[in-house]
């Protein structure tokens, strides 16, 4: 029979228990999801209120740091989050733990849109602990699974990497062709960031 042991020895992690990898992982995620949260809030909020006090012409740090975050924010990847946050709410939050590419974008539009932090960390706790089991599970998996494979063939590792990126290239294309005409595929930003 598999213990948890064998599972974590399989994955090159030295027979430590599944549960402390998880736990480990949960700790990584949350650190950084809560993180690009509140960087995303303060910096927003603390450059608002130092513009205000500022009399001076040049900008501060602070105030070209926000300028770029709300730069950002009006771009098509944090249109689109900002528009995920306005359908679903806290949902969005976690179910970016799920994606690859959208989870920062998601927890810096939470950010920028003030989300309430109990509703943060409420929506990012089921999130959290999901990116953990994944990555603790099929993504380490996968991983190790990569090397293993570079270390016996890096030729058929690219092969393998430029037919997934085919996959994903085919995906998006295919999806995009579905767009109905007289919708807009950019949604528009977050409004409200006083």
């Amino acid at each position: 029979m598999l213990e948890q042991t064998d599972v974590a020895e399989a994955y090159g992690l030295g027979g430590k228990p599944f549960w402390l990898v998880v736990v480990l992982l949960v700790a990584i995620v949350a650190a950084r999801s809560h993180g690009t949260y509140w960087l995303a809030r303060g910096v927003a909020h603390g450059a608002s209120g130092l513009g205000a006090r500022r009399a001076s012409d040049r900008p501060s740090r602070l105030g070209a740091a926000r300028a770029r975050l709300l730069a950002w924010g009006a771009s098509p990847s944090g249109r689109r989050a900002g528009e995920a946050l306005r359908r679903v709410g806290p949902v969005a939050v976690t179910l970016a733990y799920l994606t690859v590419g959208a989870q920062t974008a998601v927890f810096a539009a939470a950010g920028l849109a003030r989300m309430s932090y109990p509703r943060f960390v409420l929506a990012s706790v089921p999130g959290c602990l999901a990116w953990a089991f994944v990555w603790a599970t099929v993504g380490l998996g996968a991983l190790w699974g990569a090397v293993a494979l570079a270390a016996r063939s890096p030729w058929l590792l690219a092969a393998v990497a430029a037919a997934a990126l085919g996959a994903v290239v085919w995906f998006r294309r295919s999806r995009a062709g579905r767009v109905p005409h007289g919708s807009s595929a950019d949604p528009e930003p977050v409004d409200d960031l006083r």
